[in-house]
């Protein structure tokens, strides 16, 4: 019983995965792969397309954040260009529009992202880098010990049960 529950899940997941197979190859977007999908201020981006003509070796592209790049054929059919975020952009959707012979145009829209968390953490009793350490730490283990000091004392003055 126990191995045919388990069959059953093995299949439902395999099915599931298959299923999804079918519907990206048959998916009528463009040919456009952006790495990454959500970029961050300063970082890079690469764009590569196979809408082109398959014996293009070069392309324009255009940013709304990026600015204007250009796509060169490094493989049969792929064209590909980089371009760079620059720093203080705004999070929200950048499009990029790419034109490549004969009279191609295509567009793709991703996410620009704000920029990732830098530095210590500020949380507690100041900055990380803050050295004067020792009283905070003497009044943390006096703390401690005071904690330790009264449950041992409320340990002892309990009474058993065998008492009179």
């Amino acid at each position: 019983m126990r191995c045919t529950h388990m069959g059953a899940g093995i299949v439902l997941a395999l099915g599931a995965l298959g299923l999804h197979t079918p519907v990206a190859a048959a998916a009528d977007g463009p040919d456009i792969w952006i790495d990454p999908g959500n970029a961050s201020p300063g970082s890079t981006v690469t764009v590569v397309t196979g809408a082109c003509d398959p014996d293009a070796d070069y392309g324009k592209g255009w940013s709304e954040v990026g600015g204007e790049f250009h796509l060169f054929g490094d493989r049969k059919g792929l064209l590909t260009g980089r371009f760079k975020i620059p720093e203080g952009t705004k999070p929200g959707n950048d499009t990029i529009t790419l034109k490549c012979p004969p009279r191609t145009k295509v567009t793709e829209t991703y996410r620009v992202v704000g920029r990732p968390p830098y530095g210590s953490v500020r949380a507690g009793f100041g900055p990380a880098d803050d050295t004067d350490m020792s009283t905070k730490l003497a009044l943390s283990g006096g703390l401690l010990a005071t904690a330790a000091a009264g449950s041992m004392v409320w340990m002892r003055r309990r009474p058993h049960g065998n008492r009179a």
